[in-house]
């Protein structure tokens, strides 16, 4: 079985889909993934063939429209989910014609998506092969979808269709009790933390007498504003008494390390350093909360992008969590939620609980037998 996996524009969407598509190795099919160029280091670190599809990266689609005219990010939340929808869509038209390319001879038997890569759909229409929608995090909000299927309607007109494919199935790696509603048949698997890896100190396997707490901005913060921030939410943390350890790309954490020696900065594998912590602390990126959650850590979260508030609000209203939206973002804010969750119990509780639910759910190895069902009951038709 050939099986072409399709990334999104950041190395959140390429762990996301690292599972299944080394299991599906492993269990001798062949796979190729297929990502935006700025992707494609991402995901031959963690082992797999990749193709690169465009040289745009997700901040140009975000940010320009198919002409290179600059667009302007909506205020209103609900224009904001159609504005990011219509970006994922320009990202899928511009990886088209590639994937074409692609496909003329490398034929596959199975498409397997991102939640937002709506290049799929199309590619699985034209080859008459399934495909299958594979959940990034704890789900992304359907407006989405009607914003992409807005801007890719040159596209729906050129194949004859109304509205953007039903996925044949979807993959969901969402712990059940956490799910928002979707559409479309769900085949339930566990979520299994991928990432970049480094060499690890001693000290971040070992569990401090005081309080643990990762702060964490994601995989893309790069500017002084941020890393400004970074170093104030430090500094009002540990004056918790809490061992403040900042997870952040290695050009941020030297940053960090060179403006004060006390500051522990580096780019670590979170899977690996929530192993002992008691609280992390970051903006609601899916990958990390899925990786939070499946430590049984507590959470803080601190939105940015109105998309991610409903899915942080699932965790919060499970007990697993805080959410703090603008503007009670202050490090005043913060540090007060901190401290509510690092001296009650009952969150990591919760979050422990749903580390057991996750641990429940199919392992991949077995959805690469759900898949193999899938295509064979394609071919038998």
């Amino acid at each position: 079985m050939k099986v072409l996996f399709l990334t999104g524009g950041s190395p959140a969407t390429v762990f996301a889909l690292a599972p299944l598509a080394s299991a599906a190795r492993l269990a001798g099919h062949d796979v190729l993934l297929a990502s935006p160029e700025d992707m494609a280091p991402v995901a031959t670190s963690v082992g797999l063939p990749v193709v690169a599809v465009t040289d745009g990266t997700m901040r140009r689609f975000m940010l320009s429209d198919r002409d290179g005219r600059p667009l302007s990010i909506p205020d209103d939340p609900r224009e904001r989910l159609d504005f990011n929808g219509r970006g994922f869509g320009r990202l899928a038209a511009a990886t088209l014609p590639e994937l074409r390319t692609l496909v003329a001879d490398w034929v596959p038997d199975l498409v397997v998506g991102g939640s937002l890569c709506y290049a799929a759909p199309f590619l699985a229409h034209e080859l008459g092969v399934p495909w299958v929608r594979h959940t990034w995090d704890l789900g992304e909000p359907p407006e989405m979808d009607l914003g992409a299927a807005a801007e890719l309607r040159p596209e729906l007109d050129s194949l004859g269709l109304d509205g953007l494919p039903a996925a044949d199935l979807w993959v969901d790696i969402c712990p059940p009790g956490l799910r928002g509603s979707g559409a479309g048949p769900r085949q339930g698997m566990r979520f299994v933390p991928y990432n970049q890896r480094r060499p690890l100190e001693s000290w971040v396997l070992r569990r401090p007498e005081r309080p643990r707490v990762c702060v964490t901005a994601g995989s893309r913060v790069s500017d002084a504003q941020e890393t400004a921030g970074l170093r104030e939410l430090a500094a009002a943390l540990g004056a918790l008494g809490a061992d403040v350890v900042i997870a952040a790309p290695e050009a941020v954490a030297a940053s960090l390390r060179d403006a004060d020696r006390g500051v522990r900065a580096g780019w670590f594998a979170l899977d690996t350093l929530l192993a002992t912590c008691d609280l992390i602390v970051h903006h609601g990126g899916g990958q990390t909360s899925l990786t939070a959650l499946h430590a049984g850590v507590p959470q803080l979260f601190v939105p940015t992008i109105p998309k991610m508030v409903p899915p942080c609000s699932r965790v919060s209203d499970f007990g697993a969590a805080l959410t703090l939206t603008a503007p009670r973002q202050t490090p005043a804010d913060i540090a007060g939620a901190a401290a509510v969750l690092l001296s009650d119990p009952s969150y990591r509780e919760r979050a422990r609980s749903v580390s057991e639910e996750i641990a429940r759910q199919p392992p991949p190895a077995e959805v690469v037998g759900v898949l193999e069902e899938l295509v064979g009951a394609f071919r038998a038709r």
